[in-house]
């Protein structure tokens, strides 16, 4: 099954904003958001898995973040960025630690996903060490020159370029539009 006739008979990804499993909510981040969204971030440095935001950063761009809440405190986030007219990336996806493996990282792709298609994107990307994850979700691992938007807006001045051990993976959301 392709990943995007897998993507479509999940159960549809805007719904997942509007209910929750239970006490977890999924919802727009606030401005009031940036400093807990900047907490979760820095609290899975140290796991090595994300880059680091800086809070006048995540301030900045806190429209772009769907946060999940379970009472009334932020324990995950994810951003959707865009890199060029067709292209965005999941970006800052972080669920601490109480909430993991209860789907909440599932639920903020999800949205996400949502979120890009809306927007017109073509496709959703990410990088990141554990490719797996996202491959489960409907992404594919693909060669980093796939995605040159990414080369030429972060990775070119980062210091880690071509060291940094992630991967690229890519879901092409042409077919998940209402209209393709």
């Amino acid at each position: 099954m392709t990943s995007a006739v897998a993507l479509r008979r999940r159960r549809p990804v805007v719904a997942a904003l509007a209910r929750s499993s239970g006490p977890l909510t999924l919802r727009q981040a606030t401005p009031a958001d940036a400093r807990a969204i900047h907490d979760v971030i820095a609290r899975h440095l140290d796991e090595g898995h994300l880059l680091p935001r800086r809070l006048d950063e995540v301030s900045a761009h806190v429209h772009r973040f769907v946060v999940a809440v379970d009472d009334r405190e932020i324990v995950g986030c994810a951003d959707l960025a865009p890199l060029s007219r067709t292209v965005a990336e999941v970006r800052s996806l972080a669920v601490g630690i109480p909430a993991r493996s209860s789907g909440t990282g599932r639920r903020l792709v999800d949205a996400l996903v949502a979120r890009a298609v809306q927007a017109g994107f073509e496709r959703l990307c990410a990088f990141t060490h554990a490719p797996s994850y996202f491959v489960q979700l409907g992404f594919s691992i693909v060669p980093h020159e796939w995605l040159p938007e990414k080369i030429s807006t972060d990775c070119g001045t980062c210091a880690q370029f071509r060291r940094c051990g992630q991967y690229a993976v890519m879901l092409p959301l042409t077919r998940l539009s209402p209209h393709g």
